[in-house]
């Protein structure tokens, strides 16, 4: 099968603009790292996937005809390196098995899973259930950091973060909004201990949830961004999704109900949750904004101003 590496998802196309001449440089040779790569490894490529929004997602078949998938990840947006070493730590528990890691190509080769979370036709409550319980399956106790980002240092980067795209987009949310998130910054940097750390995934929402082949009705993350931090990190990512299903209604008490379910499934600290959720809400509806994705910036955004 021919592949026409221009024609990259939208998610792509939007985050290789929003980096300038890097990416568009990573994008005019994607063929080229793809041939050296299937030769390296020896795998057939068979289809572009869509999903991912930082990386080239490729179907492959590798000698034995068996599945894979290549990841090339968009340099200064995605770091296959921290990636494997996740991979690595977690060796196929509540993530894919990796196959392969080439640091100067920042790629890797990993098992084949089936369909996303978020394209069942599980409801939200249910989907928030199963993200719950592979949570508890991904989270690993490690003795330090291993190189991985903090939970403290993951809240500093998220308060000078918002606090300058804010500004630099114009204020696109209330500025009460904006300050409660960077004071709830400060509390979660504040309050950041090895001693409740452990390897948590940094992204897992239900996009980044596949169903698994190797384990009845389960499922494993992809694309993590591994971070030495406490559970409610993860869980406050839930805090951040599904926004018509909080519009429609009253968000404040539909989002306080969203919290107290993550809690109750995990036993982790009802406050710490939402506090990071809102810090996630924040900074990813003004991500949104910044490379392009203006109606759903807008919209994360406006549950934030409801919530503050």
């Amino acid at each position: 099968m021919e592949i026409n590496f221009t024609d990259l998802p939208k998610a792509i196309r939007l985050r290789v603009r929003s980096v300038g001449p890097t990416g568009e440089r990573w994008g005019a040779t994607l063929e080229e790292t793809v041939s050296s790569l299937a030769l390296k490894w020896q795998f057939v490529p068979r289809e572009i996937l869509s999903g991912g929004s930082e990386s080239l997602i490729l179907a492959v078949a590798l000698k034995d005809d068996s599945p894979a998938v290549l990841k090339v990840g968009l340099p200064g947006v995605c770091d296959c390196k921290t990636e494997s070493h996740v991979l690595r730590i977690a060796n196929g528990t509540a993530y894919p098995r990796l196959l392969e890691h080439d640091e100067e190509y920042n790629a890797l080769l990993v098992e084949r899973l089936g369909a996303r979370l978020s394209d069942s036709d599980l409801p939200v409550s249910q989907q928030i259930e199963v993200l719950c319980q592979t949570l508890q399956e991904a989270w690993i106790p490690l003795q330090s950091s291993q190189g991985f980002m903090t939970g403290g240092e993951k809240a500093r980067w998220l308060l000078e973060f918002i606090e300058s795209v804010w500004r630099d987009l114009g204020k696109p949310c209330a500025e009460g909004t904006q300050e409660l998130a960077l004071s709830f910054a400060t509390e979660r940097e504040a309050a950041f201990d090895p001693n409740n750390s452990v390897l948590v995934h940094g992204d897992a929402h239900s996009h980044n949830t596949l169903r698994s082949f190797d384990k009845k009705g389960g499922y494993k993350f992809v694309d993590p961004d591994g971070l030495f931090a406490e559970p409610a990190y993860d869980l406050g990512i839930s805090m951040r999704g599904w926004n018509d299903e909080l519009l429609v209604g009253d968000a404040i008490t539909l989002g306080q109900a969203r919290c107290r379910t993550l809690a109750s499934l995990t036993g982790i600290d009802e406050r710490a949750i939402w506090q990071w959720g809102f810090i996630e809400r924040v900074s990813t509806g003004l991500l949104m904004l910044q490379i392009g994705m203006t109606q759903s910036g807008v919209r994360t955004l406006a549950v934030a101003d409801l919530w503050a």
